[in-house]
Parts: C-alpha cells; sequence; structure tokens
C-alpha cells in the first residue's frame, strides 16, 4: 500500500512531470544539434561553370561554400575556351549541401598531335584518304605532278611542308595531297614506239 501511496503522492508526480519536460528539452536539443551538424535544411544550387576558367570557377564557389576537384581533361572541343570547364558533376542546378565538392572536366589546350602512318606513299588516293579523315585529319589542296602512276599520293603536305611518315601534325590538320598524274606511263609508250618505229625502219 505504501508504495503505491508514493506513486500517486503529489511529490511523485511533480517529480515526474519535471523529468518529462527535461526529457523534452533535451530531445528538442538533440534534433535541433543533429539538424544543424547534418545540414538538413541547407540547400545550396549548383551553378553553371560552363566555359570558366579555374579563377572564375574559384571565386565563384567560394561564394557558396562549395569545393571543386578537376578529374580530368577531355578531348578538345573548339567550341570553349581553353582551359575552361567543359563538364562538371553535379550538373548545374542540382541543390547540394555546403562543402561540398563539385567535379570538373577541362578543356585542354589544343588538339593532340597524331602520328602520320607510314604506309601511305605510293597507296591510291581512295585509300590515303579514309586513313587520314579516320585519324581525324582534313584533306586540302589536291595536286598532280609527272609520274608512272594514276592518282597514287607522291607527297603529303601541310601549309606548304613536306610532311614525312611518322612525324605528327594536331588532329584536325589539313593535309594536301600530291597524286600522279600517269603523264610518265605514256610517256615511256610513245618513247617505245618510236624505238620499235625506227628499228622497223633500220631493216628495210
Amino acid at each position: 500500500m505504501g508504495f503505491f501511496r508514493f506513486v500517486f503522492s503529489k511529490t511523485f508526480l511533480v517529480q515526474l512531470l519535471i523529468a518529462g519536460i527535461v526529457l523534452i528539452i533535451l530531445t528538442f536539443l538533440a534534433l535541433q544539434w543533429l539538424d544543424y551538424s547534418t545540414n538538413q535544411d541547407q540547400r545550396i544550387e549548383v551553378p553553371d561553370l560552363a566555359k570558366m576558367n579555374l579563377d572564375l570557377v574559384e571565386d565563384r564557389l567560394d561564394e557558396l561554400d562549395l569545393n571543386y576537384e578537376i578529374l580530368d581533361s577531355a578531348n578538345f572541343n573548339p567550341d570553349f575556351p581553353r582551359y575552361s570547364v567543359i563538364d562538371q558533376v553535379p550538373a548545374p542546378g542540382k541543390f547540394v549541401k555546403e562543402d561540398r565538392k563539385i567535379y570538373l572536366t577541362l578543356n585542354p589546350s589544343g588538339y593532340r598531335k597524331i602520328q602520320i602512318p607510314d604506309n601511305l606513299i605510293r597507296k591510291t588516293r581512295r585509300q590515303v584518304e579514309p586513313t587520314l579523315r579516320s585519324l581525324g585529319f582534313e584533306i586540302g589542296e589536291i595536286t598532280y605532278k609527272p609520274d608512272i602512276a594514276d592518282d597514287a599520293v607522291l607527297e603529303l603536305r601541310h601549309k606548304g611542308e613536306l610532311v614525312k611518315p611518322g612525324s605528327e601534325l594536331m588532329k584536325t590538320s589539313v593535309i594536301d595531297l600530291v597524286l600522279g598524274d600517269s603523264s610518265e606511263r605514256y610517256n615511256k609508250q610513245e618513247d617505245s614506239v618510236e624505238v620499235e618505229n625506227e628499228n622497223e625502219v633500220d631493216e628495210f
């Protein structure tokens, strides 16, 4: 009976009420701390960093309390300035928390260099042009000079300079082709005919 009398006493009820209030206060404070520490209500919109250089990127992200990390360089894109942002993760418009890293891909300084194959000379134009285009080069001026072969590639030139097999040029470089016109073949045939005619005359 003494236990029940204590449970329903005014002193116990007051202590129980105080304990309940303390528990509620502690729970509220714990939730507030958790909310603050995890930035539950903080949402920062990721800006569009495309075509910005790193100086501008750093200033813009500092204003928003965001960080960045450079992942790699992509293939050169002439539509973007050199060393500017060409891609980013997360994408612009996404919402992130404070101190979140934005991962960046930069545009390199220019096209990479590509080696000229060593088996193009004396190949036909039909064979050489697709090979050069597949490597990323552009075909420029086509000229001819006397040779026994017809449409065979005799020389590769870039900006007037002879391009030797194994040398390297920037991707998208324009390569001019110098082809044979087969005139030497006909000259030799004509010379051969003249010699035969002379031999026939001598026999008479």
